[in-house]
């Protein structure tokens, strides 16, 4: 089964997903890694944005955040695009995404959504 989804409707999935899920990432040995420039930019753009707002900004021009690997070999550490968003998001399992299209999602449902966009499948967790 092929899902296609907007480039709108991907982004405001993975938007969600960070909002709710983005905390998980501690959890595996992660931690949030981009550039501080390209953070202040984003910020700069918007009016009282929260972390996740600022995030999607970074992705929006043209930049790239993701993950550092710090309790490993660096194997995990990954960076995103929006392009990334745009493509993989059709690839979250049609379960956790009908979850997220039908607004009942939990924070298993952001976790699942945001592997997915960073490694291509789940796995943490």
């Amino acid at each position: 089964m092929t899902i296609n989804l907007t480039t709108q409707e991907s982004e405001e999935y993975f938007y969600n997903a960070l909002c709710n899920g983005l905390s998980y990432v501690s959890g595996y040995g992660l931690r949030m890694d981009y550039k501080d420039k390209h953070y202040v930019q984003a910020k700069s753009k918007l009016t009282s944005p929260c972390f996740e707002d600022v995030l999607m900004q970074i992705l929006r021009d043209g930049n790239t955040f993701g993950f550092e690997d710090i309790e490993g070999d660096g194997a995990y550490s990954k960076q995103i695009t929006l392009e990334d968003v745009h493509t993989k998001m059709s690839k979250v399992n049609l379960e956790r995404l009908m979850e997220m299209v039908n607004e009942n999602d939990d924070a298993e449902t952001a976790d699942v959504i945001i592997q997915t966009i960073f490694y291509d499948e789940v796995i943490f967790g």
